[in-house]
């Protein structure tokens, strides 16, 4: 079931989408070569517990840590650990924070030093695909037409996007109705209503869009080993169209 949020509703999450936001930024700031994704995690857990809030992945099914770090060809889900970044990868950073009972849910894929112009390329047709898709959040329509933004961005670069993982709708549980994929898979889905929250999340892919798990039984890479690109944002649907609440 579809749960619709009320405007005070609306406003929870956005201060927990603030908080979240914040978090991506100082973990951002710090990203460069040497660094461990473990200390990445350790900045991110503690800004979200200084806020008052809780870490929305932290033990979700059994999650090790605050965020995802996910390199290069890995999607998502990449444990933080002694990894240490070098010059020329991308990371994508996905985390959220739950404050006064509700969650948000942001991603960034950042440049670690001096990255190639196809790497960069792939960075920013991400983030215009979630802005498609975002613009195609509006009333009175259906899902599939979010789904098809993002798929047609992606695709008219030459990308593929990911089919096994999808974005959803959010708010007192990290995950909830719908799904929403970033492709189109058949059937318009839900009419888009006033009051929807939805984490609306391209994943793209340099290559090929199968994928595969690794043995630690959360990372997904590309099973091609091309490099994958991920840009999410926590988005409501008012009065006044889609608003992003994961900003600052």
């Amino acid at each position: 079931m579809i749960t619709l949020k009320s405007e005070k509703e609306i406003e929870f999450m956005r201060d927990a989408g603030r908080i979240a936001a914040e978090t991506q930024m100082l973990v951002g700031q710090a990203i460069r070569p040497g660094i461990t994704t473990q200390e990445l995690d350790s900045i991110a857990k503690h800004h979200i517990e200084k806020c008052g809030a809780k870490p929305s992945f932290l033990g979700y099914c059994g999650y090790p840590a605050t965020i995802n770090a996910s390199i290069n060809e890995e999607i998502v889900h990449g444990i933080p650990g002694e990894r240490v970044l070098k010059d020329g990868d991308i990371i994508s950073i996905d985390l959220g924070a739950k404050y006064k009972g509700f969650h948000s849910d942001c991603a960034k894929t950042f440049a670690v030093g001096k990255i190639t112009d196809e790497a960069a390329r792939l960075i920013d047709v991400t983030e215009q695909a979630f802005l498609a898709g975002m613009n195609a959040f509006v009333g009175g329509d259906h899902l599939a037409s979010i789904s098809a933004a993002v798929q047609k961005v992606a695709e008219d670069a030459g990308f593929s996007v990911v089919r096994e993982l999808v974005g959803h709708g959010i708010g007192r549980d990290l995950h909830e109705e719908p799904n929403v994929p970033n492709f189109v898979s058949g059937g318009r889905g839900p009419k888009l209503r006033v009051g929807m929250v939805l984490a609306i999340e391209p994943m793209v892919n340099y290559g090929r869009k199968e994928t595969y798990t690794k043995s630690d039984g959360w990372t997904v890479v590309t099973r091609d080993g091309s490099l994958s690109s991920h840009y999410e944002n926590t988005v409501a649907l008012t009065d006044n169209g889609p608003v992003i609440l994961t900003a600052i």
